[in-house]
């Protein structure tokens, strides 16, 4: 089910023996779009701590109290890595946290969440046997890629859209699918050009993001995205309407959908 990253945040987070927290932000990865981890505020439980969480550990979700479930204990939680979330998250941060639970971690695993075209990951435990084999990917992986790509969702909302003849709006927020935590959808806000109403981009209309000054570049003009399939906050966002929203763009990918 596709919902908004705004709709998410705040959500709590139930281990089995009491509240962990609330859901306070996203890191997502801006090459493959899917979220890599959900940042939890622990609150006045560990003296206002952030945790990180992989997405793919979250269990039933359930809609009296907007809570998921962990199998986690809270004592496991507090012994947990500590992370600066208010910095960027390094590789290390990452290796730190899944060594700790004994999970797998993404980038070695060949696996990814979901998203397009991308097979659904498990968490599966590291066998003692491989530790040093992963030991040198992670070195090499540091070594290739310092910009590890993790943005956050809180931070990149507001970010401008300018198509290839123009600005159209701002980012107003993301529609995430929950079955496999790709962002299928940014919702752009475009009161500035045409106001009353919202649109939907995807990710794979976007040409390049210049981070420096907030904005999302696009390679498709604005009349193309005016004339786009309608949407507002009625809008049920299902299969049908996402190929016909592909169909229009000239997109044949199938839609990932759980």
């Amino acid at each position: 089910m596709l919902r908004n990253s705004s709709e998410i945040i705040g959500y709590t987070i139930g281990a089995i023996d009491g509240q962990l927290g609330r859901v306070t932000d996203f890191l997502f990865d801006d090459e493959t779009w899917l979220v890599r981890w959900l940042v939890i505020d622990t609150g006045s439980w560990l003296s206002g701590r952030k945790v990180l969480l992989p997405p793919s550990i979250l269990g039933h979700f359930s809609p009296i109290g907007d809570q998921f479930s962990v199998r986690l204990t809270m004592q496991q939680v507090k012994d947990s890595p500590g992370v600066d979330t208010d910095l960027p998250v390094s590789r290390q941060m990452e290796t730190n946290t899944y060594d700790y639970y004994g999970w797998n971690p993404y980038w070695s695993s060949g696996l990814y969440m979901g998203g397009y075209s991308w097979g659904a990951g498990n968490m599966t435990p590291v066998p003692y046997g491989e530790s040093l084999r992963r030991a040198e990917e992670i070195a090499a992986e540091e070594q290739e890629h310092n910009d590890l790509h993790l943005r956050s969702v809180k931070s990149v909302t507001g970010y401008h859209i300018h198509a290839s003849d123009g600005e159209i709006g701002h980012v107003a927020d993301f529609l995430v699918e929950d079955a496999d935590w790709g962002i299928h959808y940014l919702v752009v806000d475009t009161r500035n050009w045409w106001p009353g109403r919202k649109i939907l981009v995807s990710p794979r209309s976007i040409k390049d993001i210049d981070w420096m000054n907030r904005m999302v570049n696009l390679r498709v003009a604005r009349q193309r995205v005016k004339d786009s399939p309608t949407y507002d906050a009625s809008t049920v966002v299902d299969r049908a309407y996402e190929n016909h929203f592909n169909d229009y763009y000239g997109d044949r990918s199938p839609v990932a959908r759980v």
